[in-house]
């Protein structure tokens, strides 16, 4: 009797440690498992390299290769270089669309020069995979922002398009009337080649205007993500007390910040002029009050075949998950995941294993796996 009662003890007490571990949560579609793969200090952008190869940047300064099947990190030798203050470091990673071919990753970043410190796009070149010694070369300098004094509003996020063209979006660095002065890019977003020139059918902003200006009047976009099926970018960006934003930014197109927002100041004051103004474009849709989001992705897997199409974007404030779904270019639903449950959420990626993938951010921040529960 005592084996017995041992036995069960035992059995129990591993069934309660795996369901802390992948622990089954209930949703509008249906049970999901939510596993911690790994830990980081201060997470901030991920990039599969296959299905269970994952690179990782810590806004500290570290670049981490990831074995997603065993847990395993491996650092990366001779990440960029990034100033670490406020909000700044090393921000998100992307792998250039014909990688295996070209070995090309790219980076934002925090990059201290004469007048402040500025958002900074640089790639370089990774080897070593197959030694288990993965290392970047060959690195260069792509796009630079305006410097400014302060150190947060970076935006930072990159998404490839399927021709091989880029989109990187900055934030106004907390110079509000950068947003809407087209001749430098805080507050914007650009268009590149995938080498860093201007694609030729990018808009015009005029003579002065700086080079790779796809969009202006953004505060600080930290999602990016292109539409599965039309090809478009979308962004999420914040507002500040309220009007955090889903755009789908177009060539030209103005979207408004600092004239038009649905927020108000952090003192509580009226920001510009009002909600609306004719030349500057709406958002697809918003927050009142704000839930500080950070990380966008469209589901593309197969896991879940009630989420597919749907945007799911990551909020730092309220420590959630929100899924849309949509309509075309309309949000008719909302759904909230997680909710103060694994802290904030920095980033979203859909995997090639058709799971979700989380960041949260802190110290220990974790890499999450969200998959249906079994």
């Amino acid at each position: 009797m005592l084996a017995l009662a041992t036995a069960v003890f035992l059995a129990t007490s591993l069934s309660k440690a795996n369901a802390q571990q992948t622990p089954s949560l209930e949703t509008q579609t249906g049970p999901i498992e939510i596993e911690q793969i790994a830990t980081f200090d201060r997470p901030w952008g991920m990039a599969f390299l296959s299905r269970t190869q994952l690179l990782v940047t810590e806004r500290t300064g570290g670049l981490w290769l990831l074995d997603t099947a065993s847990g395993e990190k491996t650092a990366v030798k001779n990440p960029p270089s990034a100033h670490v203050a406020g909000q700044g470091g090393l921000l998100d990673v992307a792998l250039h669309p014909d990688f295996s071919q070209t070995n090309w990753v790219y980076f934002t970043l925090a990059r201290q020069s004469e007048g402040g410190t500025g958002t900074t796009l640089v790639r370089a070149k990774l080897s070593g995979l197959e030694t288990g010694s993965p290392t970047l070369s060959d690195q260069q300098t792509l796009y630079e922002v305006l410097p400014s004094a302060g150190t947060y509003h970076y935006g930072s996020r990159i998404a490839f398009t399927a021709d091989g063209n880029l989109y990187v979006t900055f934030g106004d660095h907390g110079v509000r009337p950068r947003a809407q002065d087209a001749t430098n890019a805080s507050g914007s977003v650009i268009r590149l080649t995938d080498d860093g020139s201007i694609p030729d059918d990018n808009p015009s902003f005029g003579a002065n205007a700086k080079e790779g200006l796809w969009s202006i009047g953004h505060r600080n976009p930290q999602g990016a993500a292109i539409h599965p099926e039309t090809g478009q970018l979308w962004t999420v960006e914040h507002g500040a007390r309220g009007g955090d934003e889903i755009n789908r930014p177009e060539a030209g197109k103005n979207y408004g910040w600092p004239t038009i927002s649905y927020g108000r100041h952090y003192s509580g004051g009226r920001i510009g002029e009002g909600t609306q103004k004719a030349g500057m474009e709406q958002p697809i849709h918003y927050w009142d009050p704000s839930i500080a989001p950070s990380g966008l992705a469209f589901y593309d897997g197969d896991l879940f075949p009630d989420w597919k199409g749907n945007l799911f974007v990551g909020a730092l404030k309220d420590q959630k998950l929100v899924r849309l779904t949509l309509e075309g270019n309309r949000v008719t639903h909302e759904e909230i995941l997680l909710e103060r449950l694994y802290g904030r959420i920095r980033d979203v990626r859909s995997g090639p294993d058709g799971a979700l993938w989380l960041l949260t951010d802190s110290s220990r921040g974790a890499l999450l796996r969200i998959t249906p529960a079994r």
